[in-house]
């Protein structure tokens, strides 16, 4: 079965309800970018009229974890994905609609091939930008994440 964004956004809508609530939708799908939106609006905004950190967080992190189980699900494997350590950075109030892409599919197939033919654990960070409609960045985020083949 072909992961496609109507499927990860269905998937948000049962298994991340307050992704889903806060509007957060992937856009675009690839083994080597995704794209997930999100819009400022009243249920995700902060006390400074501008998006909290957090739903960028989730958007962020929904660009760089679709990746990671689009590229799990090719591999035909049982692998275990987890977040272990991030970081980001803020640079203007993100207003209206922010677009977070992430290109680092090419950087999942080392840590995966590696994963499957060690059986040890393996950590790839990967890296979210959030642009808003002028194409301005707002917000960068970084993502550790650790893939180990279930026995």
């Amino acid at each position: 079965m072909k992961l496609t964004p109507s499927k990860l956004n269905t998937f948000s809508m049962l298994k991340l309800p307050s992704a889903y609530l806060c509007g957060v939708r992937v856009k675009y799908l690839d083994d080597e970018k995704c794209e997930v939106t999100v819009k400022h609006r009243w249920i995700n905004q902060n006390p400074f009229k501008s998006m909290f950190w957090a739903v960028q967080g989730m958007a962020a992190e929904l660009s760089t974890g679709a990746l990671m189980i689009g590229k799990i699900q090719a591999s035909g494997k049982r692998i275990s994905m987890l977040v272990t350590s991030n970081n980001a950075t803020f640079t203007k109030k993100a207003t209206g609609r922010i677009v977070f892409t992430c290109n680092d599919g090419h950087l999942i197939d080392e840590a995966l091939q590696k994963a499957i033919e060690t059986g040890e654990g393996q950590t790839v960070w990967m890296k979210s930008v959030g642009v808003n409609v002028d194409n301005v960045e707002v917000s960068t985020f970084n993502f550790e994440w650790s893939v180990k083949v279930k026995q």
